[in-house]
């Protein structure tokens, strides 16, 4: 089985941002009603949709979020972002390295992907093949955004490989019927997190994405030799 395409996660895969987000979120939230720390937000939110996320917590709070929210939430992230966000070590390495096709499918929105990759000189890199869950009805963990993206590319499902940091992530994947590699190279990941994304059915982890072109090749040479 080659593998034709590599569909890359964008927040935690190929930008270093998941700390950050995890705390505008937590710092938005609790200034509109709802308190939440960083870490809370990371363990019920992190991989999914901002639209899932609010429906949760409006259904929680029984009222929608006051319009203010998402104009606020927005101007901190993307503040946060072009101050201090960071591409993924090695990310620009590899994609001058693998033959393969690449994309990314994510669950931020197309104007966030463009501040978050285009502050980190990725985004260029990568348009026009950026899908985000806007473009499906149902996003992570479900399998939509993967198969959308997978037909967007033109590549049939066995054939593509997926990166991803989130256990949403990892479980769309594997729905889809992709290879699944878990990453825990960023700075939100602590000791127990490959374990978890393995649990989680990730084919393999890894935490240095310079070891991605290596991977990939093993996957096609098992399966050739299998």
């Amino acid at each position: 089985m080659p593998v034709d395409l590599i569909i890359f996660d964008c927040d935690g895969v190929l930008v270093d941002s998941e700390v950050i987000s995890c705390r505008a979120h937590a710092d938005v939230l609790t200034r509109h009603g709802y308190p939440i720390t960083s870490e809370q937000v990371f363990e019920r939110f992190l991989g999914r949709s901002t639209r899932q996320a609010n429906i949760e917590i409006e259904s929680e709070l029984g009222r929608k979020l006051p319009e203010a929210y998402h104009g606020d939430l927005q101007d901190e992230l993307f503040r946060a972002f072009e101050a201090d966000l960071e591409a993924i070590r090695g990310i620009h390495d590899v994609l001058d390295t693998v033959t393969q096709h690449v994309c990314v499918a994510s669950s931020g929105s197309h104007q966030r992907m463009q501040v978050s990759l285009g502050s980190t000189g990725l985004y260029e890199r990568l348009a026009p093949n950026i899908f985000s869950a806007s473009q499906v009805k149902h996003g992570k963990p479900a399998p939509d955004l993967f198969l959308f993206a997978a037909s967007e590319m033109g590549v049939p499902p066995h054939r593509c490989v997926v990166i991803e940091d989130s256990l949403a992530g990892i479980a769309g994947a594997r729905a889809a019927g992709m290879t699944v590699f878990g990453f825990h190279g960023g700075s939100h990941c602590d000791d127990g997190h490959a374990e978890t994304l393995r649990q989680a059915g990730a084919d393999l982890t890894f935490d240095d994405m310079r070891q991605l072109p290596e991977l990939v090749r093993r996957v096609e040479a098992d399966a050739l030799a299998g």
